[in-house]
């Protein structure tokens, strides 16, 4: 197997030593759970643009990984945070996202996709006000439908800076719940995620805030298919999930213990719509391939080594979480290069990254060991380390 020269955090450099791959069983879907991958985007490197301003993708490799996806029986979440939505893709970008990534799912049968409607588009200031968040959910949530496309309602900035308490989210969800055509999926993304959204549903207190949410929920069960929390904590999820109406599903969104979550206990089960699946696809579809059919050890024995790699990619500060997805598609040959939208490639550091390979090796996920092996060369080159 393939060496190479990764630095450590005392300075010095190791020959590390690459293990064989892991070959994962086939999946067999449909799965005994729901699981939707937060899909991200691929940048394309040679626009002529400005690299922190609008965004140039590459849309034929972005919808490539789509078709990935949905090859192992993942089904995609559309335009979220995984996509950089809010940090590098804007709103026309997201849409039009949105709109190929729906195209593409109808020449693959049984692709399941949902999509982000939010309020990115509107800024967050001192004179927006609620009325203002809800034309502009409104405004996304018709481009949606208009592409009969599934909503997944994102949490939204312009709320959280223009709410004065519980009674305002009330109002603001009132009105967008009464008004979609389908069941939709709320998100509520913990300000670990994203810190404009602390205090999301009036409150600091994640117990308070969750009381909130579930009114809501209650007022319009018939109308919500399930709600995604990330907050990064399993026993704030199993406690909301053993609250939720019957028929309204629990999403985990937690990428530090989804092993767990998605297995369950004797009262029930959370489904996934997780950003770390983009980078576990191969073995997240086995396991849950293993878990369909009865057989939990399994599910656990090939998630097990992706916790590590999981919460490597998601530790703090939490948001740049995109640049270690991205860098997991880059190695895997996904994408040709290690850019991104708004330049976010940059945002961990050389030791993480260095990390990050050691930890995907571990797991069985450098699909070819020699390939991975010489894109981290020309990463870690250009950071000094030969």
């Amino acid at each position: 197997m393939p060496s190479i020269h990764l630095p450590r955090p005392d300075r010095t450099v190791e020959n590390y030593q690459t293990r064989p791959p892991r070959a994962f069983p086939a999946a067999t879907p449909p799965f005994s759970r729901i699981a939707f991958s937060a899909a991200h985007v691929v940048a394309d490197p040679l626009a002529e643009h400005d690299p922190w301003g609008a965004p140039a993708i590459d849309w034929d490799r972005t919808i490539a990984y789509r078709r990935h996806l949905w090859s192992l029986g993942l089904g995609v979440a559309e335009a979220m945070d995984t996509a950089q939505r809010g940090m590098g893709l804007d709103w026309p970008a997201s849409l039009e996202l949105i709109g190929r990534a729906l195209d593409a799912a109808r020449d693959v049968p049984g692709a399941l996709i949902a999509s982000g409607a939010g309020t990115d588009h509107l800024t967050p200031g001192p004179d927006v006000t609620i009325d203002d968040v809800i034309a502009a959910y409104e405004t996304q949530c018709a481009a949606v439908e208009k592409l009969n496309g599934r909503i997944i309602l994102m949490a939204s900035r312009a709320l959280a800076s223009a709410a004065r308490g519980p009674d305002d989210y009330m109002r603001v969800y009132d009105r967008i719940l009464g008004q979609v055509r389908a069941p939709v999926i709320i998100h509520w993304l913990g300000e670990m995620f994203d810190p404009a959204l602390a205090g999301y549903w009036g409150a600091a207190d994640h117990r308070d805030a969750m009381a909130t949410c579930l009114d809501v929920i209650a007022a319009h069960s018939a109308k919500i298919d399930g709600i995604k929390i990330s907050l990064l904590d399993k026993d704030k999820e199993i406690t909301m999930r053993r609250r939720l109406p019957a028929g309204v599903r629990m999403y985990t969104g937690d990428d530090f213990n989804y092993a767990e979550l998605i297995a369950g206990d004797d009262q029930g089960h959370s489904d996934a719509l997780l950003g770390i699946f983009d980078a576990i696809a191969p073995a997240a579809a086995a396991a849950l391939g293993n878990l369909s059919r009865g057989n939990e050890a399994q599910f656990h024995e090939i998630l097990a080594p992706t916790v590590p790699l999981s919460r490597h990619i998601f530790r703090a500060p939490t948001r740049f979480y995109k640049t270690g997805v991205v860098f997991m598609a880059y190695l895997n040959g996904h994408q040709d290069h290690f850019a991104m939208v708004g330049g976010q490639q940059s945002a961990r550091s050389a030791l993480h990254l260095a990390e990050l390979f050691r930890l995907a090796d571990q797991a069985g996920l450098l699909a070819d060991p020699d390939e991975a092996c010489r894109r981290m060369a020309m990463v870690m080159a250009l950071h000094g380390v030969r």
